[in-house]
């Protein structure tokens, strides 16, 4: 019941950071991206195995609808794929990837269609919502995926990082395999523990 005053940036301040930067100087280069990575090395250690058998064991999928006998399945990732989630624009017509419903609804006469994300179900749902694909009648999604269904990963060069194993899937629905399963993502390093099932995709930024 209380009142609250927003106090943002002046609006000078505002047009400034959303023009264009006259050179390309400032951009930054995720070097792990252009890194050769033997996907090979990770998919069959033992180590990572195990994390994928525990996930399996303890993460609980929330299901949104019943797979349909004889479909593929589509994983997508959301940020940078399905919509540009650091943009300066305000509605979900404006963040989100150009023909994305009737990417989907092309995809869904196919494929039946997870989203997993490397946040909370909380923030899933709220973007899912955000960009119309929630409740939309041409398609409807499986379930959802988020952080807590990934896994840790070393890698020699860049540390430890998170990526998303199918396996978890695989698992848990005798239907789909690596012979029938594809996952979209930005992040070539989401792949590590699937390779032959990734397709990276360019990023989808600077929409507005």
């Amino acid at each position: 019941g209380k009142a609250l005053m927003m106090v943002g940036s002046r609006e000078e301040d505002i047009a400034s950071v959303n023009e264009k930067p006259e050179s390309d100087d400032n951009v930054v280069v995720n070097d792990f991206e252009e890194e050769h990575v033997d996907a090979e090395s990770f998919e069959n250690r033992e180590v990572y195995l195990a994390k994928i058998r525990r996930r399996v064991k303890e993460y609980k999928i929330e299901m949104l609808n019943e797979p349909r006998e004889g479909k593929k399945l589509l994983v997508l990732d959301i940020d940078y794929t399905l919509f540009d989630h650091r943009s300066s624009a305000e509605t979900g017509v404006e963040l989100m990837r150009p023909f994305l419903h009737e990417f989907l609804a092309e995809a869904y006469v196919h494929y039946d269609i997870v989203i997993w994300s490397a946040t909370s179900v909380k923030w899933i749902i709220e973007k899912m919502k955000l960009l119309g694909v929630q409740g939309n009648e041409n398609y409807k999604i499986l379930f959802y995926l988020d952080s807590n269904a990934m896994i840790s990963v070393h890698c020699p060069k860049r540390g430890v990082v998170d990526v998303k194993p199918l396996g978890v899937i695989w698992a848990k629905f005798d239907q789909y395999t690596s012979a029938n399963t594809l996952i979209i993502d930005d992040i070539k390093r989401n792949f590590l523990m699937n390779p032959r099932s990734g397709l990276r995709i360019k990023p989808f930024n600077n929409c507005h």
